[in-house]
């Protein structure tokens, strides 16, 4: 086998939360002795640094990107498994404002913050879109895994849509999408973010029920 296909969920906080994020790799003939070619599907969306419209994936563990030491490919002891967990943990990750070259500079720094809010706040919005698009046109062979996933997480997406929209901060949540800082709170999220992700939710809203959630404890997004 020399083809495979990934779907790594979103971690909980981070802009990803319950996003499902499909991968595809090709083993080429020296493989091991060379890392997998990966291909990302981003519906047409830059949802990461790291992560290309046209399907590029920048990880240094695939050589696609600088690095040393354990972080580039060694024939004798990486995996696939260590890529799919480094795109998991380091590529969609809580801040990945700062994944981008030479932005790790303003880690800690008061425009670095700001930045980085403004960044998942739209990529939040994004993940939401790629939510729907996926419900929509799931990918080959893929469509029960997308359906349970999203049957089975549907009311959490929704209560985090809802508590965002509170102002508490894009990957402030815990599993089930409560808040788990009551700091977090103070209206933090733009107004901008605010009025798109009203936009989207009545769209992400009535793509859950298509699918069986039920939705009647968010009746009053629908016309957020």
């Amino acid at each position: 086998m020399d083809l495979l296909r990934a779907v790594i969920v979103g971690a909980y906080g981070t802009p990803y939360q319950d996003g499902l994020f499909f991968f595809d790799f090709h083993l080429p003939p020296e493989y091991p002795d060379v890392p997998p070619l990966a291909y990302y599907h981003s519906g047409g969306w830059r949802i990461n640094p790291n992560l290309y419209e046209e399907g590029k994936v920048c990880l240094s563990l695939l050589n696609t990107w600088t690095g040393k030491g354990n972080e580039v490919w060694d024939p004798s002891s990486s995996s696939i498994l260590q890529v799919l967990v480094s795109l998991q943990g380091l590529v969609l990750n809580a801040k990945p404002y700062f994944n981008e070259a030479g932005y790790d500079k303003q880690i800690g720094t008061a425009e670095g913050e700001k930045n980085s809010l403004s960044y998942n706040e739209n990529t939040f919005l994004l993940n939401c879109k790629m939510m729907m698009n996926l419900m929509r046109r799931p990918p080959k062979d893929f469509d029960p895994l997308i359906k349970e996933h999203f049957k089975k997480r549907g009311f959490y997406i929704l209560r985090a849509c809802d508590a965002y929209k509170k102002g508490y901060l894009i990957g402030s949540l815990a599993k089930d999408a409560s808040t788990v800082d009551d700091e977090s709170h103070a209206n933090s999220t733009s107004i901008g973010f605010k009025l798109m992700l009203g936009k989207i939710v009545p769209k992400l809203l009535l793509s859950l029920e298509e699918i069986g959630v039920d939705c009647c404890e968010f009746e009053h997004l629908r016309n957020s």
